[in-house]
Formats: C-alpha cells, sequence, structure tokens
C-alpha cells in the first residue's frame, strides 16, 4: 500500500515542499516498478501529486512508451553495463530520458526516493527534450544533523541548547512527543535535499537524556520508525558515565571489562528496539562531560569501547573532537585554545577503530563568522573524519538575522590544505551539522534561514556544488510559481548577507565579541577575562591574536605546506583572517590598502546600509510571498538593522577609543 504524504498541522509552513512543486510530477501519468518499503513511501508521493493536479500513477511492468516518468526500483548491479559506471548502491540514481518518457533507475530504495525528488527539483525541465542517463550519487554516505534538543527543559539550556525556532520537534514535556506526524514530515523535508541521519538528543547528555539509552529506548524507536519510510537513521547522543550512572558500575573505564559487557548488552538492546540505528554520538572530556581522561585512557580508546559495541550491527561511534581547556587564565598567552583539538587528537591518528567517527569543527574554535580551516581536518589521514558546521546561527545572527551560510561551507569544502583533496574529499566519515529546525511554525524561526538547512544537504550531497544554484533550487521549490523579480529580490536579499553579517559584527578573523552566555549582541570585552579561551587581546597599540611559530603561541605551524608560511607573516596572511593569527597595530596596512582601524570604521557602517538595503528589497516583493512570511520576515529585518546599528556602535566607538585613530571620513564613531 503506498505510504500516504505526512499532513502538517494547520498553519504549518510546507517549507521546500509545497503542495505547488509537485505539479510537473502530479499533472503526468507514472509508472512505478519495484517493491518494498521506500517504493511505497514513492508511491504515496506520487499519488498524493496525481490527486492534486490529475495526473495517473500504476504500479508494475508496463511499456515505457505509454507514460511520462517511469520510476524503476531494479537490483544493485544497475550501473554497471547500461551506464559504463559504478554500481549505484542504495543510495545513486540515473535519470534519462528518450522518447517522451524519463526515467528514473535505481538499485535501492533510497535512490529511488532521492530520483523521486530529483524529479521533483527539475519541474517541466524534467519532461523537455531528450537527454542520455545521468548519475548521481552522494559524494559522501553520511549526511547527518544533530539536535541538540533536551527532552526536559533544562533550567539554564532551555528544551533546544543553541536553537532559535522554538521547542523540540521530539519532545514534549520531559518524553516525546504522541503526535509524531510532524516529525514524519521533517523526515521528508530531509530526504528532498538529501540528509540520511538525524542525533535526537543533545550532545550534553543530562539524566534524563541518559536514560534514552535504556529504560526509554522505546521512545526513541517511536522517532526512529516515523523517519524510516524517508530513508533517515535514528542516532543517539550518550553520555561517556553510563555505566555508572545508568547501570550502577563503580566504573566507566574503558578497558574495564565489566564497562565493556555493559555497553555491549546495553547496545544489544537498542538494536532490537532499532534494527537500522545508525550510532553514538559523544561529547566526552569538553566542557565538563565525562570521559575517558578520568581513568588515564585516550580518546581513541574511549571511542573504540563504543565503537566494539556497536559494531555487529553495523553501528558507527561519532567521537567529538571538540576538547580543550575551558578553564583558561586569560593573561596566559602561551595557551591556545584553537591548538587544543590538533594537539589531543592528531597523536591519535591511526589508533581509532574502522568505525569511529572523528567528528571536527570545520574551524578549529567553535562556529565564528569567519576563522581558518581546522588544521585537524588535513593531518589525520589514518582516521575516518567528520566534517561538523552548525546550521543553528548561534554566532550569525541566531536566526533573527539574515545570514545564508552557503558560502562560507562551500569556501570550507574546497579548502585543501594540500595538494591530495580538498576537505570535502576527506571528510570520509560524511558531513554533520547542529540543526536550526524546531516546532516553530517556519520550522527555522526566521524562513528565509530554510535556505540554510536546505542547503547544507545540498551541499553534504555534492560539496562542489555552486552555492548559488543550490540557492536557485531552494527558491524554485519554496516559491514554485516564483517570477523573476521574486527571485532576483531574494537572491539580493540572501547572497552577500554572510559578508554583511561579517561587516557589521566581528572584523578580519577575530571573533568572540558577544555577550557571554547567550552570545547574541556585542560585547567587545564580553569573553576577554574570561577562562574560555576566546580573546582578542585588544589594547591601546593593536588587537589580534598572534599565534605565528616565531613569537606566538605555534598555531599556524599545525597546517602544512604552503598554509603554515601564509599564515605565519602578517604580510602574506589573508586578510579576512588577519586578527586570527596576528597581533597587528591599528595603523598596519592591508592588502586592500587600508589600515586596520579604518576597515573597522568602514566595514561597520557598511554592514549597516548593506541591511537597510536588503530590507528595502525585502519590503518590495511584498506583492509575491504570502503574507504570514512576508510579515515575519520584516519583523525580523527590524530586529536585525536594530542590531546591526548596536554593534557598529560599540565596535567603532571600542577601537576609536582604543586606539586614538580618528575615521577618516569623520563619521560619528562615539
Amino acid at each position: 500500500m503506498p505510504l500516504p504524504v505526512p499532513v502538517l498541522p494547520e498553519g504549518v509552513d510546507p517549507a521546500w515542499l509545497p503542495p505547488a512543486a509537485f505539479r510537473a510530477v502530479g499533472s503526468r501519468r507514472t509508472l512505478i516498478r519495484g517493491s518494498g518499503p521506500l517504493a511505497e513511501t514513492v508511491h504515496g508521493e506520487v499519488a498524493e501529486a496525481c490527486r492534486r493536479f490529475g495526473g495517473r500513477v500504476e504500479r508494475g511492468a508496463g511499456s515505457d512508451g505509454t507514460y511520462d516518468l517511469v520510476l524503476d526500483l531494479g537490483d544493485e548491479s544497475l550501473g554497471d553495463e547500461s551506464l559504463g559506471d559504478e554500481s549505484l548502491g542504495d543510495e545513486g540514481f540515473a535519470c534519462a530520458r528518450e522518447g517522451g518518457t524519463t526515467t528514473v533507475t535505481a538499485s535501492g530504495g533510497r535512490g529511488l526516493l532521492y530520483g523521486l525528488f530529483h524529479v521533483v527539483r527539475l519541474g517541466e525541465a524534467a519532461f523537455t527534450g531528450a537527454w542520455a542517463p545521468r548519475t548521481h550519487r552522494p559524494a559522501l554516505a553520511l549526511r547527518m544533523l544533530d539536535h541538540w534538543d533536551n527532552v526536559a527543559v533544562h533550567p539554564v539550556m532551555g528544551q533546544v541548547e543553541r536553537g532559535y525556532a522554538g521547542g523540540s520537534l521530539f519532545w514534549e514535556d520531559g518524553r516525546a512527543r504522541g503526535d509524531l506526524e510532524r516529525v514524519r514530515a521533517y523526515g521528508r523535508l530531509l530526504a528532498a535535499c538529501g540528509i540520511n541521519a538525524v542525533a535526537v538528543n543533545n550532545v550534553n547528555v543530562h539524566e534524563t537524556e541518559a536514560h534514552l539509552l535504556t529504560d526509554r529506548i522505546g521512545e526513541v524507536a517511536a522517532i526512529a520508525d516515523v523517519l524510516r519510510p524517508y530513508g533517515v537513521r535514528t542516532h543517539l547522543s550518550v553520555s561517556f558515565a553510563a555505566p555508572v550512572v545508568l547501570g550502577g558500575l563503580p566504573t566507566a573505564d574503558p578497558l574495564d571489562e565489566a564497562v565493556r559487557g555493559w555497553w555491549a548488552a546495553a547496545t544489544r538492546r537498542v538494536y532490537e528496539a532499532i534494527p537500522d540505528f545508525g550510532g553514538y554520538v559523544v561529547k566526552a572530556d569538553s566542557e565538563g562531560q565525562p570521559g575517558p581522561f578520568a581513568y588515564g585512557r585516550s580518546h581513541a580508546d574511549g571511542a573504540n569501547l563504543l565503537a566494539a559495541a556497536v559494531g555487529p550491527y553495523g553501528g558507527t561511534v561519532h567521537w567529538r573532537a571538540f576538547v580543550y581547556d575551558h578553564r583558561q587564565d586569560w593573561r596566559d598567552r602561551t595557551t591556545d585554545r584553537a591548538r587544543a583539538a590538533y594537539d589531543h587528537f592528531v597523536p591519535l591518528d591511526g589508533e581509532f577503530a574502522p568505525n569511529a567517527v572523528l567528528q571536527v569543527k570545520h574551524g578549529p574554535m567553535d562556529f565564528q563568522v569567519r576563522e581558518p580551516v581546522s588544521p585537524l581536518i588535513g593531518a589525520m589521514p589514518r582516521t575516518r573524519l567528520a566534517v561538523e558546521l552548525q546550521v543553528t546561527q548561534e554566532y550569525t545572527g541566531q536566526q533573527r538575522h539574515v545570514c545564508w551560510l552557503g558560502p562560507m561551507w562551500s569556501e570550507v569544502l574546497r579548502f585543501r590544505h594540500g595538494p591530495e583533496s580538498s576537505v570535502g574529499e576527506r571528510a570520509r566519515g560524511g558531513l554533520v551539522a547542529v540543526s536550526n529546525a524546531g516546532d516553530d511554525p517556519f520550522w527555522t524561526g526566521h524562513p528565509l534561514a530554510q535556505a540554510n538547512l536546505y542547503t547544507f544537504g545540498r551541499l553534504a550531497w555534492r560539496p562542489d556544488a555552486e552555492p548559488r544554484e543550490v540557492l536557485d533550487e531552494w527558491i524554485g521549490l519554496t516559491f514554485p510559481e516564483a517570477s523573476e523579480r521574486l527571485s532576483a529580490g531574494l537572491h539580493a536579499v540572501l547572497d552577500g548577507s554572510w559578508r554583511t553579517y561579517e561587516k557589521y559584527t566581528a572584523p578580519l578573523g577575530v571573533g568572540f565579541m558577544v555577550q557571554p552566555g547567550h552570545h547574541y549582541g556585542p560585547s567587545v570585552d564580553g569573553y576577554e577575562y574570561s577562562p574560555w579561551g576566546t580573546y582578542h587581546f585588544a589594547d591601546r597599540d593593536g588587537v589580534g591574536v598572534d599565534r605565528s611559530v616565531a613569537t606566538g603561541t605555534g598555531y599556524a605551524g599545525q597546517y602544512g605546506k604552503p598554509w603554515a608560511e601564509v599564515y605565519e607573516s602578517a604580510d602574506t596572511c589573508p586578510d579576512e583572517l588577519l586578527l586570527f593569527f596576528h597581533h597587528v597595530p591599528y595603523t598596519h596596512m592591508l592588502a586592500s590598502g587600508k589600515t586596520v582601524i579604518q576597515h573597522i570604521y568602514d566595514t561597520h557602517f557598511e554592514g549597516v546600509e548593506e541591511v537597510e538595503a536588503a530590507r528595502e528589497v525585502w519590503a518590495g516583493l511584498g506583492d509575491l510571498v504570502d503574507p504570514a512570511r512576508h510579515r515575519r520576515v520584516t519583523e525580523l529585518f527590524e530586529e536585525q538593522l536594530r542590531s546591526a546599528r548596536e554593534w557598529r556602535d560599540q565596535i567603532n566607538s571600542y577601537f576609536f577609543r582604543k586606539a586614538g585613530v580618528p575615521d577618516a571620513h569623520v563619521r560619528r564613531i562615539y
């Protein structure tokens, strides 16, 4: 039986899958060949589209010539001869058009589902002309979202830590939601952009979340049941101390046989409840979370303990590399948080089990608006690495500001530590991101922040994709009747929004000039004298952190050639990262021909002006966008503009008073 399409609660936005996006498919004759759960999902999608738009769908053998669209689920050998290429696997598909019929061929259920959504993205173009078979396979096998959702509302972190789109999609009143239809709809949205895995709870595992592993695994299984029809596997964040907290053991030592036995038994019960369970996500020995250091063991010892438990079932352990000293003395300029991940993990290269994935933040600090690509990604060739991004905009406007992050992520994924391979190619363990979705009617709080979630999925599928083309896809799906004026207006608002945000916030890669705790809004010295290791070291003579080998922390030396040499000197370091790597005088001349202080003044004024211009563009699109969406974005633009002005005034005033250098354009800066 075809699986019915999820029904959204009244008032919930369909995001990039509005009914009209299926018009081209739903108005035609479709044949579906093959069987299995995901084939039933595909059948349900096409049947609903046909119900709306007058087409018809059939199952069985059929003759291709009598159908406009054939969705063919074959066998594992597909692709070997007919496509002259390797097997399509479970997720790949081939698409061709000949004799008036568009054919999608897949050897796995996920491939058939992804092939259908590919046709939906193409719209009428899928049924125009003729073209030879084109194969589509994901570059990365795992494309995953980590939800930092708390099962119970935490007194400090709330329900969703670093979440800016309301409450959890999965949890309510300390339990799994009773009605999971919206979670099923969420799985559908994720499948449509290529995401295939979700961790459903916070990496900072509290006592309530810890019980999900054992006596409450049935709640996780219920979530897995509604995500599975869209090819999304469920993962769980676990506490390294679970044998003590849940099992009553006196130790969580990863080399202790009783501990190993406890994890094996607990994991067996997990797979009994969720046969396709993806595996564990672990934050250990980081920011107060327990880990193997307490027992004199290494991170490899800890990860391999859990890898052994999930290995017999095909599971994976994602061990986060976000490990650093968060009790740092701000006066000690030799200790550098940026060095920490490399120093901890590079000596362990080759010691992690094959099904243990080291999950590395894309930058060495913490999802700042600008920081260099982590050197760890290029330094562990014998370890499976997953690269971690942050879709929720903790340091980029918290989904109250327009800040499309596609260009940033593309820069990261295309970066090459050396000539061998890009970051996207090195991420053999997958691409992972902290989710930005919640129970807000628009899913992401800011309606335009939906573009970030969609873009992450598409770049995880193909890291070398052009982000602007991905944005075109999102616009075409979300606004299927979009005119050229609407499309151009959305590009005008979104294309440069990341660099606009950078202009009116932290200059030249310096980072962390935010309010402590909630991280929203400016506070230049907010973390300057704290133990968190997030300093800019601004004084009367200059600003920035000396991370050179010659005179600083030595962080620049963690890179191989050519980047170690490029970053080592203030004369060759790229302007946008100058203050990340060097403490320089305010009068230091940038490659742009401006001094550092003048750059700070100018960019903060420019950033506000660009927000004002984007707000006016959005206002002019009111007749092309549904009223609720337009109203929400309009309200948020007012907050963004207020905040941008606050950033401009506080940053410029602070540095004028530090440097004593006036603005060359004689603007009011204090």
